[in-house]
């Protein structure tokens, strides 16, 4: 089995900053792309970020500038660096990884649990 722990959600002030951080452990071979999605009340899931094994990044129109993602490989980790966060931003987070359990194995999405992040005006 394999696990997703997100951290660093909380409130903050528009203009605030706030970190977001995915552990994952478990049965892992190999973790291809890993990404944050995002869902408001009442809104669909939507992509924050994604970035690839090798680095390369594909941001949403609505926070490219404002923030970054990042990884750690060696510790299956990846971040989400939110700066000048604004209340629109407010939803839960949702960190996403492709998994390769084993050199055999196909590639499993796993998704964590989420952490609410709210921006307040």
């Amino acid at each position: 089995q394999v696990h997703l722990v997100e951290s660093g959600g909380g409130l903050v002030q528009a203009g605030g900053s706030l970190r977001l951080s995915c552990a994952a452990s478990g049965s892992i071979f190999r973790i291809n792309a890993m990404g944050w999605y995002r869902q408001a009340p009442g809104k669909q899931r939507e992509l924050v970020a994604h970035i690839t094994s090798g680095g390369s990044t594909i941001y949403a129109d609505s926070v490219r500038g404002r923030f970054t993602i990042s990884r750690d490989n060696a510790k299956n980790t990846a971040f989400l660096q939110m700066n000048s966060l604004k209340p629109e931003d407010t939803a839960v987070y949702y960190c996403n990884a492709d998994v390769v359990r084993t050199a055999w194995s196909g590639i499993i999405a796993y998704w964590g649990q989420g952490t609410q992040v709210t921006v307040s005006s």
